[in-house]
């Protein structure tokens, strides 16, 4: 890990607040209006401040909006969860990063968003980026800009500061077998999260923007996930995950049920929910829905972009209700910040979002919140909720499952005896 700096605290921070905008509001006492208390342990955001190697990112304490996880009491029906994941996240003219930040906030949302380490990396500096397998400066995305990292960066701040997960996704987004993360090896893995790590951490000595606020956080402890570009290359990217403390990995292709622990990761990945109009389930991503409708083409008929969106926001949906009256299983989502058919599928996304983020005992969160909630859990709970299938609720009712007691016996079973409640 980089060295750090000590400094004095009062006059960077409030620097530090200034350039980020907002997150920062404090009372006349210094309190974070709207922040729950810190971890226990853990400094209260705004209690210390130490920039960590060039001043690109900064420890500041803990981490505001995110509440410490709470473990099921016996016969407690678990919380409907529901996470919005978005894949190379960044900020470009369409403002998508700001514009869910701000959906987020109005539904009593967090969510992840995985940042591409390239999109902190000016172009003039492609050459620093060596990707496996491919020579120095090549990246399937490109870079970015002057701007764009200036935009990305203010977003990834303010992200933050409201509770929101930055994970990664990596750098150069290779996929298919000339040289595809599905061909890399362990330490061809740990060579692409070190880099991935290394731009986050150094985009001020690579843009030159030295007078501009650090990013609040600690990368090194704040990135304990991911997922892959195309979904490939999980196995041997999880053995180096874990070898370098990640704690989940969302890379996937479940379905609604509970999830497990897969080579020392709780393994978080998107699902299979119902596809209106065909007889097949669908993945929870919308590039996923793209392919099934427009095929490639990610500008397709427009008479039926409406059509296609309504599709996606319907078969989430589905999927929303089949887990919420049913076995609870939380429900993982997956996006990019794009304008595929007409930007049919952020609509789509937003108006799940607005639907189900605000009901009771929903709770709309990033991946690190609930890997928390997941390792807050008496293991044998989790278990019993893992005998759950798709849909399945309970037959004698969550306050029976969850007893910590055997479940009785189903009524009619020969020897049973009579349920006199």
């Amino acid at each position: 890990m980089a060295a750090t700096h000590r400094i004095a605290v009062g006059a960077v921070v409030a620097a530090a607040c200034a350039a980020s905008l907002a997150g920062c509001a404090s009372d006349s006492t210094g309190k974070h209006e709207g922040a729950p208390g810190p971890r226990k342990g853990a400094p209260a955001p705004g209690s210390v401040f130490r920039l960590i190697g060039d001043g690109s990112t900064a420890y500041t304490g803990a981490q505001p909006h995110l509440p410490e996880p709470e473990r099921l009491s016996p016969g407690q029906k678990p919380p409907q969860f529901v996470v919005f994941s978005w894949d190379g996240a960044g900020e470009d003219s369409q403002k998508l990063f700001s514009h869910f930040r701000k959906v987020a906030k109005e539904n009593n949302a967090n969510m992840t968003y995985f940042l591409s380490g390239v999109y902190t990396l000016p172009e003039e500096k492609r050459d620093l980026y060596k990707p496996p397998q491919h020579s120095p400066g090549r990246s399937d995305i490109g870079f970015n800009d002057e701007q764009g990292i200036a935009d990305t960066l203010e977003q990834v701040r303010l992200a933050w500061l409201e509770g929101n997960e930055i994970g990664t996704h990596f750098n150069g987004h290779f996929c298919g077998p000339d040289g595809g993360v599905g061909t890399w090896s362990v330490d061809e893995w740990k060579s692409e999260i070190a880099q991935a790590k290394k731009f986050v951490e150094s985009w001020k000595t690579n843009t030159g923007r030295k007078a501009e606020a650090p990013l609040p956080f600690d990368y090194e402890k704040e990135l304990i996930g991911a997922r892959t570009p195309c979904l490939e290359g999980q196995k041997n990217f999880m053995k180096a995950a874990r070898q370098l403390g990640f704690r989940y990995d969302s890379s996937g292709v479940d379905d609604q049920v509970w999830p497990k622990k897969k080579e020392g990761l709780w393994d978080l990945s998107m699902q299979l929910v119902p596809f209106p109009g065909h007889t097949y389930e669908q993945l929870t991503m919308d590039y996923n829905f793209m392919v099934n409708q427009s095929g490639t083409e990610t500008q397709g008929d427009p008479d039926k972009f409406d059509y296609w969106g309504d599709q996606m926001r319907d078969g989430l949906l589905k999927g929303f209700y089949r887990a919420y009256d049913g076995n609870r299983a939380p429900l993982i989502i997956g996006n990019h910040f794009e304008s595929w058919n007409g930007g049919t599928y952020m609509r789509a996304v937003e108006d799940v979002v607005k639907e189900v983020c605000t009901k009771p005992e929903v709770r709309c969160v990033s991946f690190h919140q609930l890997a928390d909630w997941l390792d807050a859990q008496d293991p044998q709970t989790l278990a019993r909720l893992r005998t759950l299938e798709v849909g399945e609720a309970p037959r004698q009712g969550w306050a029976s499952f969850l007893s910590g007691r055997p479940a009785p016996a189903p009524k009619g079973v020969p020897g049973a005896p009579a349920d006199k409640r």
